[in-house]
């Protein structure tokens, strides 16, 4: 794999000047520890030509020759004479990854985050946190831990308002006497400390009932549950905070029988954010002043599909937890050996493990997130987007414990094609990928909805007829022994 740097990662790269951004600097280290080439486009000595810093643009020009430079680059066809020089030198970077110069483009431009999504390369654009724990958690994944989630009373935060963490809050309105105000109400929110007393990440939430969420009179009927301040700090991006928050809001959502999710946002600030929000089933509702507000519908009951024009996996992604479990799709049980069991579920609370940790403790991994990746050497076929996929753990507590929705599954033999895959998700290592890509590798990548809270045992399957025999590898099982099953497990 090879990594295109955007002027804005040179810069400071080659000036000793300027700080470092957090995480930079591991990147540089990891990407050159384990052959990963650091290349750079023409445009970006354009860019570097127009500084007019006399002293700052010749040193990052002498120094430029530790990286590659692409050599033979198309001009970029979006371009026109009315484009001016700094979009024209944006759009020739991204048109160099489009033509696939490199497998990843670094960049904290925000425009360029956002062109590339338009083109539908935005998976292949990184921040610089988000390369750098995407290249720790491939080298180091010993050393990547999941964000301390804590739910706190929004007033044990007070006497830490100086922070600069809520800085950019400031910028967008009267955030102190707010905070102050919402903290005597009693208000809460989810909290990752990056150390101790030091904000990683906030999530301030309140339950809302019939709320106006425009300001203009569109009442939102029934209970709902407001993300009033969600903000991930630039240490901490790239590791699946927000989606741990989202993961909180909807098991808050579920367990106090809320019918909306909602939130107002900055889409030019807060465009990432977005982007998480609409792959989990957000759509926009309206604005409120300068914000954009975003809804998510999370019914108590399972909306009846039968007229409803959607697949299996649009279904869940919409009304998430709510899944169609109906004759019409699949069901798989998959084995899985405890060790791996603990990687993917480690706020599973298993029987024979020690006491496990919950969802808002401290030493969780980055498996806590929604979205999932399996590997694995079955042999079974295909299996398709919204089938349901039920997890044995095999060896010592032998029972099904664990359920997901698929959201892609393919045989694949290349392993840089698999981190391709599952880069965003992974918690295998680069060794143990390549490893496995010496025989033809199922890819699932998928969601989890659930634990059971009373797992089917191995001798209950048998007994009842879901399976009958050893659970080795992947099985399928008809929709009858399914039913069974969820009546035990739930």
């Amino acid at each position: 794999m090879r990594f295109l740097l955007d002027t804005n990662i040179l810069i400071p790269l080659e000036d000793s000047n300027i700080p470092l951004p957090p995480g930079l600097a591991d990147f540089v280290r990891l990407a050159q520890e384990h052959g990963h080439p650091l290349v750079f486009h023409p445009a970006s000595e354009e860019d570097i030509n127009r500084d007019r810093d006399e002293d700052r643009r010749r040193r990052t020009r002498d120094r430029l020759s530790q990286y590659t430079r692409l050599d033979c680059v198309q001009d970029c066809p979006w371009n026109t004479s009315s484009t001016n020089e700094n979009d024209a030198c944006d759009n020739e970077i991204l048109y160099a990854l489009e033509c696939d110069a490199a497998h990843y483009l670094v960049t904290e431009d925000r425009e360029i985050h956002k062109k590339a999504v338009s083109r539908n390369i935005g998976i292949r654009v990184f921040g610089i946190q988000a390369a750098e724990d995407f290249l720790r958690r491939l080298y180091e994944p010993t050393s990547v831990q999941l964000p301390n989630i804590k739910d706190v009373p929004l007033h044990s935060l007070t006497h830490l308002l100086s922070d600069e963490f809520f800085d950019s809050l400031r910028e967008d309105y009267d955030f102190d006497p707010w905070f102050r105000r919402n903290a005597g109400d009693g208000r809460r929110a989810w909290v990752y400390w990056s150390s101790p007393e030091k904000l990683g990440a906030l999530c301030i939430y309140a339950r809302k009932e019939n709320d106006d969420i425009t300001g203009r009179g569109n009442i939102l009927p029934g209970s709902s549950l407001k993300l009033c301040t969600f903000k991930v700090g630039e240490g901490c991006r790239g590791r699946k905070v927000g989606e741990l928050f989202l993961k909180a809001a909807f098991r808050y959502a579920t367990e106090n029988r809320l019918e909306n999710i909602y939130i107002h946002g900055n889409s030019d600030k807060q465009n990432i954010l977005f982007d998480l929000l609409s792959d989990f089933g957000f759509t926009e509702y309206g604005r409120y002043d300068d914000d954009v507000v975003f809804v998510k519908n999370h019914p108590v009951i399972a909306p009846d599909d039968s007229s409803i024009d959607l697949s299996a996996f649009e279904y869940f992604r919409k009304y998430f937890p709510h899944f169609r479990h109906d004759s019409g799709v699949r069901k798989f049980i998959i084995p899985i050996r405890p060790e791996y069991h603990r990687i993917l579920f480690s706020d599973y609370a298993s029987p024979v493990d020690p006491p496990q940790l919950t969802l808002f403790d401290s030493t969780n991994t980055a498996s806590n997130a929604i979205k999932q990746a399996y590997l694995c050497h079955a042999k079974l076929g295909q299996i398709s987007p919204g089938d349901i996929i039920l997890f044995y753990r095999s060896t010592d507590e032998k029972a099904i414990t664990n359920l997901g929705i698929v959201e892609q599954y393919e045989t694949l033999e290349d392993a840089n094609e698999i981190v391709d895959r599952v880069r965003r998700r992974t918690v295998y290592s680069m060794s143990e990928i390549k490893s496995m890509a010496i025989k033809p590798t199922k890819v699932m990548l998928f969601r989890l909805v659930k634990h059971f809270t009373h797992p089917p045992s191995f001798d209950w399957l048998k007994q009842n007829r879901v399976v009958n025999g050893n659970i080795q590898t992947i099985r399928e099982i008809n929709d009858d022994a399914y039913q069974r099953l969820i009546s035990q497990a739930a």
